[in-house]
């Protein structure tokens, strides 16, 4: 399963690379951005396609994991190396991921499964707290 979502994963970021003018819209009716961290083991970089939402001049990704008892690796990868890149739309850009807490992130959860009741579902699976990630641009 893993191989087989590694290749899709694959597929998909050589598409929005591909066709940067139509991306960063939607996929599947959902904004999509592709986020490189860096290993937190191997120290390599990792680029993982993922669903966003809009906060202001943020951008907040959620480990939902589809559910999965555990949280995904990007999110253990950027919590090791906060400073990742970003790739929505046209742009790239440096970011610093921030994982919000307490009252900060319950308002965004609330704002996130509004707009997406679906996260509803993965929390409903799963005993851990679904991390929310706020990517903050980085001035060069």
């Amino acid at each position: 399963m893993e191989h087989n979502q590694n290749d899709y994963n694959q597929r998909l970021i050589e598409q929005f690379r591909a066709d940067r003018s139509s991306n960063g819209d939607a996929f599947k009716g959902r904004p999509l951005l592709l986020l490189t961290t860096t290993g937190a083991r191997s120290g390599q970089s990792r680029t993982t396609p993922m669903m966003y939402v809009h906060d202001g001049e943020r951008l907040l990704v959620i480990a939902s994991n589809a559910g999965a008892p555990k949280h995904p690796d990007w999110y253990y990868n950027l919590v090791a190396h906060p400073h990742v890149t970003v790739e929505v739309g046209r742009e790239i850009y440096e970011a610093t991921a921030v994982v919000t807490e307490g009252a900060e992130r319950q308002q965004l959860w609330n704002k996130i499964v509004e707009q997406y009741p679906f996260f509803a579902d993965h929390q409903a699976k799963v005993t851990r707290e679904i991390p929310v990630v706020a990517l903050e641009r980085r001035d060069v």
